[in-house]
């Protein structure tokens, strides 16, 4: 399901805790876990932009109806650049801004034709699947994080993103590890729902993937004009 959003342009759009509504579970996941609040709303946060090289569905994942490849980790769909090196990212190790991207790609003779502009949020808190709980994390702090807002976006769905390095998205399991083979997900290889999200993550869904702790990140599209 795409859901379109539009920010109002009378206020300021830096980073600030945001809520993402609940959407009906994919076929086969149910619902339960987390107690939310009566809105049936969650926080997450703004963590910041990345153009990506976005790749249709390759051989080896098989999985049903999915069709390209819009996860956060870069093992299918490449990011703009080996950017880490350049220290322009914030303390979520992306981009606060396209602009600092456009900047940089200038800066390395990159291109950014053709390529997809995602904006992300995540869920405030991070799952272990070896202990079954959920704990906070924080931005590294020295970066800074200063995330300005898309005016629009549009969700394309709900990633569940490796950090076991604690530092930038490393691999998410859906895609890199073939798990949508068995994880219903959409086109995009994302999940329908935050639920799904955390129930794939508590039922040990993803078990013999990449090591966590893992975040799960609402994708969107969007766009720089």
């Amino acid at each position: 399901m795409r859901v379109r959003t539009t920010n109002k342009p009378d206020g300021d759009h830096h980073a600030q805790t945001s809520r993402i509504p609940f959407q009906q579970p994919a076929p086969g996941l149910r619902r339960g876990g987390f107690r939310t609040a009566s809105s049936g709303a969650i926080s997450v946060t703004p963590i910041g932009y990345l153009y990506k090289r976005v790749q249709g569905t390759p051989e080896w994942l098989d999985a049903p109806g999915v069709v390209d490849v819009f996860s956060v980790s870069n093992c299918v769909s490449e990011d703009f650049a080996d950017y880490v090196s350049q220290w322009k990212h914030n303390g979520y190790w992306l981009f606060d801004s396209p602009a600092v991207m456009k900047e940089l790609a200038l800066e390395l003779g990159i291109s950014l034709e053709g390529m997809e502009l995602f904006y992300y949020e995540a869920y405030e808190l991070q799952f272990d699947a070896d202990d079954k709980t959920w704990s906070a994390y924080e931005p590294e702090a020295s970066l800074g994080v200063s995330v300005i807002q898309p005016m629009e976006k549009t969700l394309e769905g709900y990633d569940i993103v490796s950090y076991c390095a604690g530092s930038a998205p490393e691999c998410s399991p859906l895609s890199c590890n073939a798990c949508a083979k068995t994880v219903p997900t959409n086109e995009h290889c994302l999940l329908a729902s935050f639920e799904d999200a955390r129930f794939a993550l508590e039922s040990g869904a993803l078990e013999g993937s990449e090591p966590g702790p893992y975040r799960i990140i609402a994708v969107y599209s969007t766009h720089d004009d």
